[in-house]
């Protein structure tokens, strides 16, 4: 009795350092996640006012947004960092409370749970506990104008300083913890003798979703900061950092997730300011491998820099630890989500990559449609970025990951370095119109006043004809009843299957339909019917081999 007593009391002790133990980790994981704003000396920039000009037109002073009539937000944004960020945030308020909302009712469908969503935001905010001090102080400060504009209806998240600053980090932390990479973009270029005209032509799609409402509101922003290079890049409510942009010396960045492990040793640079600080400040590619070389990084990405100064495109292939060069040495450039440099080439996360991911046939798909277009221009360029096939032209169904189009990118842009040009898709999609967009004519503006199109309409690129066809509209009914199915709706089998015959997602969705209903044995044929269907990725393949062994587990039981 009494050594049991003992036993107790010991056992009390463990128990109770143990719980103080995790009471003390989580006193800890909420110091270093409460983010404080940055000091700014001079705060008078909150007291501009925005004033409704003209029609969708909004100015402060000679900045403003619009609302062009092809259905991008078009802004321009210029002085020093904090009065950037208040002036952003003032003219494009509603955008960025829209987005924020978009995003946290994806994340909510994706975790349902509210406790478990509470115990990520700690461990994100772990994750992030050293964001601050690797963020340069112009950009704190220009995230913190921002912020002051955001909405309070989220501070279950955190303050809005430390939301907005945190959602810079969110393509990092996303691709980490699930390496979902938010599946698969794809850039390429060329120049000299493999375009018309021998100047530099390159394209990108940048495929990033979570969910249809985050991609409705895209804004063209047009940037001139009181240090560094004019320059315009593609980004939403928010956003600062960049993802696809060019500079006023005609340098272009666009960047394409590479496969990474869970970033436990803490934050770096988030990759999106990496390329905001390359497109601000480099004029050349050396410039931009010197920026890009002395940020650290918690992801793996390639970086495609494009430069009218040097008039070629490089990638530079970059880890949290170890930084490459791939240089083609020829006139054209390829980039989807694998490293080509010999310093990765027999990384084993990059083998893995080449032999699990649709990365590699992607870039042998990118490569054919190059080979056949050449020359390329503007218009052959979008004919690359809308192609919806496989290999050799082979029909993989709508929608599948192997495909240059996957038909979910955010946006896809178009870079005529030389001569200044970008197009900008429209919706849905890289479908509609690419709207072309002249920045020296655009720096040249002395403000807005009246709410005219800024864009050179002339040089726009028609939407693709898929948009206007019976297999666009049964593409619609197929991404129905897969949305269905995310949202735990009842799904029409024969409707998802037929919408999309050539797609092995569509049995997928169908056999996990059926699943859900306990009709193993209709679940099992959807199943088999996806494997003999060109799949995506081996993960994928695994994935519904799995489901097949399961479901056969309780027809046994």
């Amino acid at each position: 009795m009494r050594f049991l007593k003992k036993l107790l009391k010991v056992l009390g002790y463990i128990l109770g350092i143990f719980l103080l133990l995790i009471l003390v980790f989580c006193g800890y994981v909420w110091w270093v996640s409460d983010i404080k704003p940055p000091h700014v000396e001079d705060t008078s920039a909150v007291f501009l006012q925005k004033i409704h000009t003209d029609n969708t037109l909004y100015t402060i002073g000679d900045n403003w947004i619009r609302h062009s009539r092809y259905g991008l937000y078009e802004m321009y944004v210029s002085g020093g960092a904090f009065e950037r960020g208040v002036k952003n945030g003032k003219l494009s308020q509603k955008l960025i409370t829209d987005q924020e909302e978009a995003f946290t009712q994806e994340i909510k469908r994706m975790v349902p749970s509210h406790s478990y969503l509470k115990f990520l935001k700690y461990v994100i905010g772990f994750m992030n506990k050293n964001l601050p001090a690797n963020v340069t102080e112009e950009y704190k400060d220009e995230i913190y104008g921002i912020s002051r504009s955001a909405s309070d209806s989220f501070d279950w998240i955190g303050n809005n300083y430390a939301r907005i600053l945190n959602y810079h980090a969110a393509h990092d932390i996303g691709h980490a913890l699930q390496n979902m990479m938010l599946v698969g973009c794809t850039s390429f270029g060329a120049w000299g003798d493999k375009t018309a005209n021998g100047s530099m032509l390159l394209g990108r799609n940048f495929d990033f979703w979570v969910g249809d409402r985050f991609a409705e509101n895209k804004i063209v922003a047009f940037y001139k900061p009181d240090k560094g290079n004019k320059f315009a890049f593609v980004t939403w409510g928010g956003f600062t950092g960049v993802v696809s942009g060019m500079n006023d010396k005609g340098l272009t960045v666009t960047i394409n997730a590479a496969r990474s492990d869970i970033p436990w040793s803490g934050a770096a640079t988030p990759v999106s300011l990496v390329a905001r600080e390359v497109l601000q400040y480099s004029s050349n590619i050396d410039q931009a491998i010197a920026i890009a070389r002395r940020r650290k990084m918690f992801v793996s990405e390639s970086f495609l820099i494009g430069s009218a100064a040097d008039h070629k495109a490089i990638i530079i292939e970059k880890t949290p630890d170890t930084l490459d060069i791939y240089d083609p040495g020829k006139d054209n450039i390829q980039c989807t989500n694998h490293y080509q440099g010999k310093t990765f080439e027999h990384q084993k996360l990059n083998v893995e990559q080449k032999q699990k991911s649709a990365s590699v046939y992607r870039y042998e798909r990118l490569q054919e449609l190059m080979q056949q277009n050449y020359p390329l221009t503007p218009q052959k360029m979008a004919d690359i970025l809308r192609d919806r096939r496989g290999l050799h032209g082979t029909d993989i169904g709508e929608g599948n990951e192997k495909a240059v189009n996957q038909l979910i990118a955010h946006h896809s842009v178009i870079f005529q370095p030389d001569s200044l040009r970008m197009w900008v898709s429209t919706q849905p999609w890289q479908l509609g119109t690419y709207v072309c967009y002249d920045l020296k004519k655009i720096f040249s503006l002395n403000g807005m006043y009246r709410d005219l199109e800024i864009a050179d309409t002339t040089l726009n690129i028609a939407p693709d004809t898929f948009l206007y066809s019976d297999e666009f509209k049964r593409f619609e009914l197929y991404r129905k009843n897969k949305i269905a199915l995310l949202h735990k709706k009842p799904v029409d089998t024969a409707e998802v299957v037929h919408s999309n015959p050539n797609l092995y997602d569509a049995y997928r969705i169908a056999g996990d339909y059926c699943q859900e209903q306990k009709w193993y044995i209709a679940a099992i044929n959807y199943y088999n019917a996806a494997l003999a269907h060109e799949v995506a990725t081996v993960t994928e393949r695994e994935a519904i081999e799995y489901k097949i062994a399961s479901c056969r587990k309780k027809l046994n039981n």
